[in-house]
């Protein structure tokens, strides 16, 4: 087992860890097409921005719809966001036995989104990043293993 498993891509190797990975999941009450569906839409909870971003097909559109500064975010987004993520994650590795097997076959490996588009959820690129992406899933590795 590596002492790092890098992802981002939903299509190359580890992608299914990344949110545009096409694992549906049902949260709130609804289906979401992906992790990033909901997170995204979750921005603009309790607007009609929010069912807007869940009906479109890709998630790269939702991620587009979501950082579309003209749509009004919420207030508490910067305080919430990582509770999101998670709430989103849990739901993707429950509802899918395959992926939680998968996440539980990582070990103890570091769990890094590689990618110099993000320093928060990933790594910058260069590891000046954040990666909280990462931690959050490591985070339910061990929620997981604990369960």
């Amino acid at each position: 087992m590596p002492d790092v498993i890098e992802f981002y891509l939903a299509g190359e190797l580890n992608g299914e860890f990344s949110n545009f990975a096409p694992f549906p999941i049902k949260l709130g009450g609804k289906r979401w097409p992906t992790s990033e569906h909901y997170f995204q839409a979750q921005k603009f909870a309790g607007t009609p921005h929010e069912e807007e971003i869940r009906r479109v097909k890709k998630p790269r559109l939702a991620a587009e719809m979501g950082r579309d500064r003209k749509r009004p975010l919420r207030r508490d987004w910067e305080a919430v966001k990582e509770r999101v993520m998670l709430d989103a994650l849990r739901a993707k590795f429950n509802q899918h036995d395959d992926l939680r097997a998968l996440l539980l076959a990582t070990g103890n490996a570091r769990l890094v989104e590689h990618t110099a588009n993000d320093a928060y959820w990933g790594d910058g690129g260069d590891g000046s990043g954040k990666n909280r992406l990462g931690y959050l899933l490591m985070q339910l590795r061990e929620e997981l293993r604990n369960a």
